[in-house]
């Protein structure tokens, strides 16, 4: 006899396996075995909004397995993930398994290693309800506004739309700033900028017009900027004031949820489904060379910046022994978590530090390393000594303007010499003034009016668009990269380049959605639904009343607007686009399908004429030489094939160029991105050259 441990992966189950050895069991659940139906609702909003769970299909197997394996053993842990989605996936197989619920049989582990693994299954508790009702009354809530709401949609809209509570927020958050691009006008404004020498030096440094009689300048058009240089001219330039300082710069804290999505997008081009995919890998555990299967990082669903003491510990002594104790803070360093965080786990790390990116790069995967050496360098980095810079900021007077010139130097780099973030100052881009004195005269070599126009705020990425929702409190780290990717399944949301914009699908249920449920769509609102699932959370809230607070609300709108609406539908405009359709002269129009956009003609039921939508690359076909062009398999990934095929079966991941071959004169390839190679796909030539960094 042996006890069993269940968690939801196989990946997570081996790790641990490993870790307790002989007699203990740990087999995978394979994530949710029980859920509302699909099929109906499944939940009585009459009694106290109770759940009708069934068993999931396809989970009969891994169900009677799990049953097969609880009768043979001693005892019963559940080890799912340490957070509410885990917390109720754990009460389901429980329920399932008719365990005592009063029993500590529910056990967490922040990182998958020796230590964590031990510390969990010492220090075994009761399921918490109150984590279990969060979940439920955070599933439930969403069962109603779809169940509810898509059907209303279909009949208003169009067949087939689904509505959901945190994903129409994120949606009317694109379309909103999509009306303020178009309704943006632009101002147009003029700089003075100039470049100066100092009397014993030939370095040229650049300085702006920031003052002028005492007044910051207004420049709205060229004859401002025209009698501004007017009154320059022949000017003296003096050196005004010369001020040096030393600027303590900290490093960033180590990540949470949400930043280590916006900077594997900002890094490495990551989404934040392909982010979270790769960062559950490093969780559950890899087998590393020389080591076995280890759990690289601790639990990545996080939005606390809390580090244990002895993560701390480790880092300094890592720190210490390659970079020398100059390197090391003064104490410890303690980030502060924002106050309404939930703080339930520590902040992203590895759960080894002596296990650097280097160490562990041949046993993980493309992603996983990038990943890792991401979130590696950022916590190693966050311990390590302030980056110390010499700032200089000097003025430069002439006829009542004055110009201000800057520059900095890295005096000691700190935490810079292992990470620096795309805002952050580098070697790479310093620029030092030359040396300046009070009173002294400089040379000056240009002077320019440039024009510019003010800029509409840009479109959100994926990047950014978590950052909105998390500054305004929608949704929570484990539903970020679910939302995006459901809006964007959803063809709600489409992506242009890394920017998101909305659809005429999306702008038109917004508008509705604004019209009629404008609660549902209001960010303050969706934000003070998750503090209240919060305080359900922490037993400070009943589920079933918050529930009923929030569908006695949304019932009265929903009849109301059934009402308004009574007889009248919504057209979603078409696209149109110049193809025209050889069956009958229309253009063709842009229609969402399963696999994404195609084109359609607009004379349909009349004319049934399809298209798919192809775009031209550089290139051509090695084998036949006609165009290449871009398309997407049939899960989304990009490939470019033939413009000949079925005829030339020519495909290839690789990116056509317009490059030539020196060897053979075919398009060449380009391999592993901007930092991979160029090859030739001719299979009789072979050529290739790496790409210059």
């Amino acid at each position: 006899m042996s006890d069993l441990v269940i968690v939801e992966s196989p990946a997570k189950a081996k790790t641990i396996q490993k870790y307790l050895g002989p007699g203990y069991e740990v087999i995978a659940s394979m994530g949710h075995i029980r859920d509302l139906p699909k099929s109906k609702m499944g939940v009585d909003t009459e009694h106290d909004f109770q759940p009708q769970y069934t068993d999931m299909k396809g989970k009969e197997d891994v169900i009677k397995e799990l049953k097969r394996r609880a009768k043979k053993c001693d005892k019963v842990y559940l080890a799912t993930d340490p957070d509410r989605e885990g917390e109720a996936i754990s009460w389901h197989i429980a329920q399932m398994l008719k365990l005592n619920m009063e029993e500590n049989n529910r056990v967490a582990f922040n990182e998958i290693t020796k230590t964590g693994v031990k510390n969990g299954m010492n220090n075994p508790h009761k399921i918490d309800v109150d984590l279990v009702n969060a979940q439920q009354a955070r599933r439930i809530l969403d069962r109603l506004v779809g169940y509810e709401l898509s059907p209303f949609l279909w009949k208003k809209v169009k067949r087939g739309l689904s509505a959901g509570r945190v994903q129409s927020v994120a949606v009317r958050l694109v379309v909103d700033r999509e009306n303020e691009i178009r309704s943006f006008v632009p101002k147009e404004y003029w700089s003075i900028d100039a470049k100066f020498t100092a009397p014993d030096s030939r370095k040229v440094f650049d300085a702006s017009l920031v003052s002028v009689d005492g007044e910051k300048p207004e420049i709205p058009g060229k004859a401002e900027a025209d009698g501004l240089l007017k009154r320059l001219e022949n000017a003296q330039y003096t050196v005004k004031s010369v001020k040096k300082r030393v600027t303590n710069k900290q490093p960033a804290p180590p990540f949470i949820t949400s930043t280590l999505q916006q900077e594997a997008s900002k890094r490495l081009g990551f989404t934040a489904k392909r982010t979270m995919k790769a960062a559950q890998e490093l969780y559950e555990g890899v087998d590393v060379s020389g080591v076995g299967a280890v759990g690289l990082i601790t639990y990545m669903r996080t939005d606390s910046l809390r580090i244990s003491d002895e993560a701390k510990r480790a880092a300094a002594e890592y720190i210490e022994t390659v970079y020398g104790k100059e390197y090391l803070p003064p104490k410890p360093r303690v980030f502060k978590t924002k106050s309404n965080a939930q703080d339930a786990h520590e902040a992203i790390r590895p759960s080894t530090p002596d296990l650097t990116p280097e160490r562990v790069r041949s046993s993980l995967s493309s992603d996983q390393y990038k990943l890792y050496k991401l979130i590696w360098e950022r916590f190693i980095a966050s311990q390590m000594a302030n980056a110390l810079l010499d700032t200089v900021s000097a003025e430069i007077e002439a006829n009542g303007c004055i110009f201000r010139a800057s520059g900095y130097s890295v005096k000691f780099p700190g935490f810079m010499t292992l990470y620096v973030e795309s805002s952050d100052p580098s070697d790479e881009n310093k620029k030092m003034l030359p040396e300046l004195t009070e009173g002294s005269t400089v040379k000056l070599r240009s002077i320019a009016g440039n024009q510019h126009f003010t800029q509409p705020p840009a479109r959100y990425t994926e990047a950014s668009l978590i950052k909105a929702m998390e500054e305004n409190g929608i949704g929570r780290p484990s539903t970020y990269a679910p939302t995006i990717t459901t809006i964007t399944s959803r063809h709600y949301v489409e992506h242009e380049g890394k920017s998101l914009k909305p659809t005429s699908l999306g702008e038109v249920i917004t508008e509705l959605m604004k019209d009629h449920f404008n609660k549902i769509v209001d960010a303050k609102f969706t934000a003070e639904m998750e503090n209240d699932l919060d305080e359900v959370e922490h037993g400070s809230k009943d589920w079933v009343s918050t529930l009923r607070e929030f569908y006695d609300d949304f019932s009265e709108t929903l009849r109301n607007a059934e009402e308004a609406m009574d007889g009248k539908r919504v057209k979603v405009p078409d696209e149109e686009t110049d193809v025209v359709c050889e069956l009958c002269g229309r253009k063709m129009v842009i229609k969402f399908g399963e696999y994404g956009k195609f084109l359609a003609c607009p004379g349909f039921p009349e004319c049934r004429n399809t298209k798919k939508i192809v775009t031209e690359t550089d290139g051509n076909c090695p084998l036949c030489g006609k165009k290449m062009l871009l398309k997407k398999s049939k899960r989304g990934r990009s490939f470019y094939g033939c413009e000949g095929y079925p005829e030339c079966s020519f495909m290839t991941w690789n990116v056509p160029t317009a490059e030539i071959c020196p060897q053979c004169g075919k398009s060449l390839f380009m391999k592993g991105g901007k930092s991979g190679k160029l090859i030739c796909e001719n299979k009789d030539c072979g050529y290739e050259r790496e790409l210059k960094k």
